[in-house]
């Protein structure tokens, strides 16, 4: 909806970056001849709910957002306008494809969602902190294995899940359960979605966990249990989740080689 309106030299900041909508906003601006800097981050700077048309409770703000650029030689600038935005909390990554892997959220929403699906389809008031119970947290943090192994196949440095709770949550460092029962001890655990028409699902799968699953192809390592909650949440909706995202086929990313999706993430179209 941007893209028409957009001109030389102005910044964009995607928050939070996923399914490569950098590159798809790289595309469209190299039709229209238009050169600006796009700014991704791994997360959002706030956690939490809107509560009415002028409400919203928030429950974390970030101490720490990985950011990056695309084209790679405007991070110096893309760092500088977030610092002055939104103060000292940004930390450089070596370009999009570190930040495609970054955003956790997904992952995270996949282990919470699933396990307790019946809650939000009976629109029950629930704690998400309380009920990221041990097995949910060992799902979280099986799906993080897969993320850090795809990362590990492109020399990416990124933050682990633990790392992201307790910078996110300020918490002490521990298991992704004890670390959310901690939380919501300290009423911060928040609550769980009371519908299962939300983002958790509608947004995190298709736009979230596909091009996790599709950079597993990629590297050689596929992530299976990605794939598998993929197909789990489309048959219990009913529908093909995955059909949702209209950002990646016209990317053509699927069965491009890993050097070129390298090039393309640093240089963008």
């Amino acid at each position: 909806a941007a893209a028409p309106h957009l001109i030389d030299g102005i910044p964009v900041i995607i928050s939070s970056h996923c399914s490569f909508s950098a590159l798809y906003l790289s595309k469209r601006m190299a039709e229209r001849k238009v050169s600006l800097p796009i700014v991704v981050w791994g997360t959002t700077l706030l956690t939490g709910r809107q509560l009415g048309s002028t409400e919203v409770n928030v429950t974390s703000i970030r101490q720490k957002l990985d950011v990056a650029t695309l084209p790679f030689d405007a991070l110096d600038q893309g760092y500088e306008l977030c610092t002055a935005l939104f103060g000292d909390r940004f930390v450089k990554r070596d370009g999009l494809l570190a930040i495609a892997l970054s955003n956790l959220n997904p992952q995270n929403h996949l282990g919470i969602a699933l396990l307790n699906l019946t809650r939000m389809e009976k629109a029950e008031q629930w704690s998400q902190g309380g009920n990221v119970t041990p097995a949910v947290g060992r799902l979280i943090e099986a799906l993080d294995a897969e993320r850090l192994a795809i990362a590990a196949h492109f020399s990416i440095a990124v933050r682990t899940v633990r790392e992201h709770f307790s910078l996110s949550f300020h918490v002490p460092m521990s298991t992704v359960s004890e670390m959310n029962q901690e939380m919501d001890r300290q009423g911060r655990g928040g609550f769980g979605p009371t519908t299962i028409e939300s983002r958790y699902i509608l947004e995190d799968v298709p736009f979230g966990l596909l091009p996790t699953a599709v950079l597993g192809k990629i590297s050689g390592n596929p992530a299976t249990l990605h794939e598998s909650g993929i197909s789990i949440l489309s048959a219990a909706y009913g529908r093909d989740l995955k059909a949702d995202n209209d950002i990646l086929p016209a990317l053509g990313i699927e069965g491009m080689a890993k050097a070129d999706l390298e090039n393309l993430c640093l240089n963008g179209f």
